[in-house]
């Protein structure tokens, strides 16, 4: 890789902008290393990873002890919480936080108020995996730092599903939705709940039903199209292969649901302890939910992850794959920030992204994968690296599509979505209110 070099500091110095400096690229080039603040500043981090806010914390202690002229504020968000409203209110009272951790749908839709990272992207390039940077821009432009990478689909607890079955489970045996069935079957047999479905409206409208935009095709591109379409009412849901098979397999896993007798109590903790502990076989979720799982006394040890089945077709698109994106992104304000903010900001990422205590914070204890070529820690996050196996073998579903969806795409259909868990609409009912959300977008 071909790397840029940027040479002299940054315009404002001498009112106290950090500095960079040289330091070794791949293939003898050089990029540049952003320093820390030269005197006092305060910075506030907006954080949506709500599960891993101590994480954070210690992580800005461990920062300001390195570097004590940097002081950094965690302002949290609540699990599943009204985090978009807060950061709306923030950015409102002119009193935006300094950095934020952010869906990239919502960086993008606020693009306008975070700073332009373009300087930077040569350098990021050199430390990410091919095509991180690419997959993290945004409109083309570089607006959000990547620091990890997640998928979803159905994870499995070995000792849960092997009992069940009364044998060794081979993942790899699950090409259809009547393969996943014949295992339910036999697991329910066995007197123990074969699947837990997550019953919040972020896990039904974000990443189960949003799995409808992103099966229609490989090409991002081409599930923007979609989404147009349905916006101007030339989509009928009930007659789309993508649609009708993922909800068959949402049928399937409704008969099977371990929380079918009171599906919307939605209490991730609770869900996510009691599969790590074998009272469901089966979880529709994500890698990320190690962070509740990885810490548990009396866990199973042994967890994976199958794609989700939508058909009975092997060669289908979307049975054999995962759901894999950069779901968070770091960006910096530049509505209110001032340029010594700015600079602190970038160093305390780049630190972070690239540091062995930054890395070691995301990588064992929030659980989580990084898209970066130099790790200096090793994953603990068992679902994570069963994720990276699908991502090395080219496995996987890209979703960028959601990047570009309204910020209230998942509240909205998750509400329907929720509805239908609980039988008070049918499937034409949730199609129907599913196509008269993207209608009232038509023209926007």
């Amino acid at each position: 890789m071909s790397l840029t070099v940027v040479l002299g500091l940054l315009a404002g110095c001498s009112k106290g902008n950090s500095a960079t400096s040289a330091v070794k690229g791949e293939e003898g080039g050089a990029q540049t290393q952003t320093q820390p603040a030269a005197k006092d500043v305060k910075l506030t981090f907006f954080n949506t990873s709500a599960e891993v806010n101590t994480v954070f914390e210690e992580l800005f202690k461990k920062y300001h002890e390195l570097n004590p002229q940097v002081t950094i504020e965690l302002i949290p968000t609540p699990i599943g919480g009204a985090q978009l409203e807060k950061f709306q209110s923030l950015l409102a009272s002119g009193n935006p936080a300094t950095i934020v951790n952010l869906d990239a749908g919502t960086i993008l839709q606020y693009k306008d108020d975070f700073l332009n990272l373009e300087p930077d992207k040569a350098k990021y390039e050199a430390l990410t995996n091919p095509g991180a940077i690419e997959g993290a821009l945004l409109d083309g432009q570089f607006l959000g730092i990547p620091w990890t990478a997640q998928g979803y689909g159905l994870l499995y607890n070995k000792r849960a599903v092997e009992e069940g079955i009364g044998g060794a489970f081979d993942p790899a045996s699950v090409k259809t939705r009547d393969d996943l069935e014949a295992v339910f079957k036999k697991i329910e047999a066995a007197g123990k709940a074969p699947v837990m479905v997550h019953g919040a409206d972020w896990s039904l409208g974000a990443h189960y039903l949003g799995l409808a935009y992103s099966l229609q095709s490989q090409k991002v591109e081409d599930n923007r199209k979609f989404v147009e379409e349905l916006k101007n009412g030339q989509v009928n849901l009930t007659e789309n292969p993508q649609f009708t098979g993922l909800m068959d397999t949402f049928d399937l896993l409704k008969t099977y649901n371990a929380r079918k007798s009171d599906p919307l109590v939605s209490d991730y903790n609770r869900d996510s302890a009691d599969f790590a502990k074998g009272d469901a076989a089966f979880y529709f979720m994500g890698d990320w939910s190690w962070a509740v799982i990885g810490p548990l006394e009396g866990r199973d040890e042994d967890f994976g992850i199958l794609p989700l089945p939508i058909s009975n077709n092997p060669d289908d698109f979307g049975n054999a794959q995962v759901a894999y994106s950069e779901p968070k992104l770091f960006a910096i304000d530049d509505s209110k920030s001032t340029p010594e903010q700015q600079e602190a900001a970038k160093a305390f990422i780049e630190w972070m992204v690239t540091s062995e205590d930054g890395q070691k914070a995301i990588i064992t204890d929030m659980g989580l994968s990084m898209p970066y070529k130099d790790l200096k820690a090793q994953s603990t996050n068992i679902m994570s690296n069963a994720v990276s196996k699908y991502v090395e073998q080219g496995n996987i579903i890209n979703i960028g599509v959601i990047n570009y969806l309204p910020q209230d795409y998942w509240a909205k259909t998750g509400a329907a979505m929720q509805k239908y868990l609980v039988g008070n609409i049918d499937r034409q009912g949730l199609a129907q209110e599913v196509q008269d959300y993207w209608k009232s977008y038509a023209g926007k």
